[in-house]
């Protein structure tokens, strides 16, 4: 079996200037710890495009796993994580973030992307922990696979679909 890494990006102005804790990181660190995706990386961003554009750059250069941002996928005029999501990666994987949303009746407003940057999968998922928790444990497993195959495109596919 392959060892799989994982980062955590949490979006929250809150969070960062220390007014709120960062529930859904700890939920999002402990199901991929559960799934056993090494978390080599957990950072804190504030709200916008160029701030967490610049830490996805930052933690996607050199690494090769999944990169899962929680928070600032929703409506208010400071929920900009999809446009920053955008501006860095090189392809989209829309299936992985429309499968997730539909697993929750909130998910219709996630508007959270998934996409790959070098040999990294960035993932957008909501800052509820709920919400967080549920979309990424509805793709987990698929994720591995995905990420596999951007290591070696002739990993084998899975049999037990």
């Amino acid at each position: 079996m392959t060892k799989h890494f994982a980062k955590v990006l949490t979006v929250s102005d809150g969070c960062y200037y220390g007014k709120r804790q960062d529930t859904s990181g700890e939920v999002l660190r402990q199901l991929l710890q559960d799934h056993d995706f090494e978390v080599v990386e957990s950072r804190i961003s504030p709200d916008g495009i160029d701030s967490v554009s610049s830490r996805l750059i930052e933690m996607s250069d050199n690494f090769h796993g999944l990169i899962v941002t929680t928070g600032g996928t929703g409506f208010t005029s400071r929920d900009l994580t999809p446009e920053a999501t955008l501006k860095v990666i090189e392809r989209e994987a829309p299936g992985i973030a429309e499968y997730s949303r539909s697993v929750n009746r909130l998910g219709m407003i996630s508007r959270g992307r998934c996409g790959i940057r070098g040999r990294a999968l960035i993932f957008n998922v909501p800052g509820s922990p709920n919400g967080a928790r549920e979309m990424v444990e509805s793709v987990v497993d698929t994720i591995g696979h995905a990420i596999d195959l951007m290591r070696d495109a002739t990993a084998e596919h899975p049999t037990n679909e």
